[in-house]
């Protein structure tokens, strides 16, 4: 545990971080957005020249594992950094924030083998993570419906299978996939394991690119057929899969939902400089009751995401995780984006679903923070089920 003054000292860097975080996207990034909006080689090479550009500057990787570049220690740290990343959808790949997670489970839970030959390049920037987990035609919040197979025979496990909506999918070098290592028979706790796969393995194929709301966000699907990787490839216990997916979706939704506060703090930000531009105070917007309702509604759910990433995120630094925290800071940090996202475009009016603004990109992210990393509707279940039952054995939830 931290000391107070540690604490502080941690926390005043994560500040100054910040502050150069901001800086960066704002003269950096946000310029070039339209740009980088385009697909072909021309945003791709754009991308890799910002990503240089914030590694010379030291802002690169910054909640990587320490031992490996990262600069900051805790989540809840590096919450007022990551909302300043977030402040633009194309932040994740620039400070090599959206490989943050696969870093700090490599770390963890790979062999030395698998952190020489995955985690030291991917900490140097010349390897992309990916995570392969749900499958056609299968719900992506059931684990149990896994058909991808893997077998050990002679040190090396085969891999059989299809995986889709898979991040990363045109630059990833590696991915991480959940496969099924033992019969139906086994129960699922024990039945699922993680296993690392090359990109350039034989029999590794990216089916196709899968298009979300009619525009790429780096989406496909892939298949399997006789992989073969090394045994020590395996990440973690051989059965363990479906711990480590929990802990991995429970920094992945908090780390997703700092960015997606970040984005609704963007729009919060383009919505009052259009209430008091020129044209609007023309329209008389700042007058307007409804207009004022609509900066209200968005300043409440920002502000209640905040916080309750903020105590999520401590009970995660304090190793006392709790899914109830975890799963509604998530659905409170998509209700965030989408309700700042859909007033920003009300406001903006035919603009604002024009590509003449950031806003239709923000708000296709928005409709999609309701699906991924788990939908509302399974994450709502999820905890009112264990709010309910907390209740069979005490009287009341101590929310301290």
């Amino acid at each position: 545990m931290l000391s107070a003054r540690e604490k502080s000292t941690h926390t005043e860097s994560a500040r100054a971080l910040s502050s150069k975080v901001r800086k960066f996207v704002d003269e950096m990034i946000i310029p070039n957005e339209s740009r980088l909006a385009q697909d072909g080689e021309g945003s791709t090479r754009l991308q890799s020249e910002l990503t240089e550009k914030a590694r010379h500057a030291g802002l690169w990787g910054l909640f990587y594992p320490l031992s490996h570049g990262g600069k900051i220690a805790s989540l809840e740290d590096y919450l007022i950094v990551a909302e300043q990343e977030g402040r633009t959808e194309f932040s994740p790949a620039i400070f090599g924030n959206h490989s943050a997670l696969d870093a700090h489970m490599l770390l963890k839970f790979g062999t030395d083998e698998v952190c020489k030959r995955f985690l030291e390049p991917m900490a140097l920037g010349k390897a992309v993570p990916s995570y392969g987990m749900t499958e056609p035609g299968h719900g992506g919040s059931f684990p149990g419906l896994i058909t991808t197979y893997a077998y050990l025979s002679n040190g090396s496990w085969t891999i059989n299978g299809r995986k889709w909506f898979v991040s990363n999918t045109d630059r990833a070098t590696f991915i991480t996939v959940l496969a099924r290592t033992d019969g139906e028979d086994i129960a699922l706790g024990k039945a699922l394991s993680m296993i690392i796969v090359p990109t350039d393995s034989p029999g590794f194929r990216i089916e196709r690119r899968i298009t979300m709301m009619g525009r790429s966000l780096d989406q496909g699907e892939i298949s399997f057929s006789d992989v073969q990787v090394p045994e020590h490839n395996l990440l973690g216990a051989c059965g363990s899969g479906i711990e480590l997916m929990g802990q991995r979706l429970s920094i992945g939704r908090l780390l997703r939902a700092m960015n997606w506060v970040g984005l609704a703090q963007r729009c919060f930000d383009l919505m009052g400089a259009r209430i008091n531009s020129e044209r609007g105070r023309s329209a008389r917007l700042p007058e307007k009751q409804l207009v004022r309702q609509h900066i209200v509604n968005a300043y409440q759910a920002i502000a209640s995401a905040r916080e309750l990433i903020r105590v999520a995120a401590r009970g995660v630094d304090a190793q006392r995780s709790n899914n109830v925290e975890i799963n509604v800071a998530k659905i409170a940090a998509s209700q965030a984006l989408c309700i700042a996202s859909d007033s920003a475009v009300q406001i903006h009016g035919a603009e604002g679903i024009s590509d003449l603004t950031p806003l239709s990109g923000i708000y296709r992210i928005a409709r999609t923070s309701r699906i991924l990393d788990g939908t509302d509707e399974s994450l709502i279940s999820s905890v009112g089920r264990r709010l309910i039952n907390l209740y069979k054995e005490e009287g009341a939830y101590h929310f301290a």
